[in-house]
């Protein structure tokens, strides 16, 4: 496996050369994505040097031992350190998603439940506020139609990163687990008995497209303007502002009401058409490339419940991976890593697994 960093290294050296050319940066979606790739190489770089070193140090701590006994234990500290420096190449080896390195757009829409739900979809579109916002990431609201008391029928919301993230710590690389079904286990505000009810929301991660990622036809779009409206249906504009836009080819249609002007509303529906046509584009590729290719955690049937909520016992647990923990209050508050790490941890497993058969 180490073999294919001799490859890299050159990539490495020639992307430094084009970074440092004054028109690599006359183009910035260029100069973006050079930017990504580097990035990525130079994790694997720097953990083949340190590899590297840890062999010499090794070599030499084993020579000297066995003149001098004091050296012995150093050998031993030098061979797990060198393990451990294994082992991160390795992971960092291992074929990623190619959208791991994007922003990502989520839709968080109520499902069973009613307005419950609605309630439960505006905590998770918190939540992940709060954690995006714990990372440095931007969140905005693309569109949005809320519920009477508060929630979110439906809420699609971009999350960016600033600069240039570390592999794997773009905002698709680990929002990508959210997609599937929350449930949640509390007592509603509209419940006068007292009584514990079971509801659920639906989440959807999609990789952020630029317009280099999916080309569009405009004659294939059929775009229908409307007034917008507000929660029980109360219009909020006077203007067919709203906008809904149909990708015949693909059947795929997306609305947007949020802003003020139609062609603001134009632009953020295409942003979100453009996700879709490269999430349903991804979908298509997975499947072709067959069962072995594909993540584990990934490819879960969207229907499927991939967590439940639990207030009465503070507790969150997750299907897929087993992760259970009793600090629902911190999760809902954005304290979200340590239940993505499991997601992450169980994905690369099954990618190691793959490259192993």
């Amino acid at each position: 496996m180490f073999e294919a960093v001799e490859g890299m290294l050159a990539e490495h050296a020639a992307l430094e050369q084009r970074l440092g050319a004054p028109e690599t940066h006359a183009d910035a979606r260029l100069a973006k994505q050079l930017n990504q790739r580097y990035a990525a190489l130079s994790s694997v770089i720097g953990a083949y040097r340190e590899l590297q070193r840890l062999d010499e140090d090794l070599e030499a701590a084993r020579e000297l031992a066995a003149e001098d006994p004091g050296f012995a234990e150093e050998a031993e500290s030098l061979t797990a350190r060198r393990h451990d420096a294994e082992e991160r190449l390795r992971r960092l080896l291992v074929p990623r998603d190619p959208a791991d390195d994007k922003d990502a757009i989520l839709e968080v829409k109520s499902g069973e439940g009613g307005e419950e739900s609605a309630l439960f979809a505006g905590d998770l579109l918190r939540m992940y506020t709060r954690y995006a916002e714990g990372r440095g990431w931007k969140v905005e609201i693309l569109d949005a139609a809320e519920s009477d008391l508060g929630g979110y029928k439906s809420v699609t919301v971009a999350v960016k990163a600033k600069g240039t993230p570390e592999p794997g710590e773009a905002p698709y690389a680990l929002l990508k687990f959210e997609g599937g079904v929350h449930r949640v286990q509390r007592v509603p505000v509209t419940e006068s008995q007292g009584r514990v009810h079971t509801s659920a929301a639906g989440v959807l991660v999609m990789p952020e497209a630029e317009q280099v990622d999916v080309q569009i036809d405009e004659n294939d779009l059929r775009i229908d303007v409307f007034r917008s409206s507000g929660p029980g249906g109360q219009s909020v504009n006077t203007t067919d502002s709203a906008v809904r836009i149909t990708h015949v080819p693909t059947g795929i249609v997306v609305s947007c009401q949020n802003e003020k002007s139609q062609l603001q509303n134009r632009e953020q529906a295409m942003r979100i058409l453009r996700a879709r046509l490269l999430a349903a584009a991804q979908e298509k590729a997975d499947a072709e490339a067959g069962e072995a290719r594909r993540s584990q955690v990934r490819t879960v049937d969207r229907s499927e419940r991939i967590r439940t909520y639990n207030y009465p016992e503070n507790r969150i647990s997750d299907h897929r991976t087993g992760y259970k923990a009793y600090n629902l209050d911190q999760v809902l508050d954005g304290d979200l890593q340590p239940v993505l790490d499991s997601c992450v941890e169980a994905d690369l497993a099954a990618r190691l697994d793959a490259l192993e058969q």
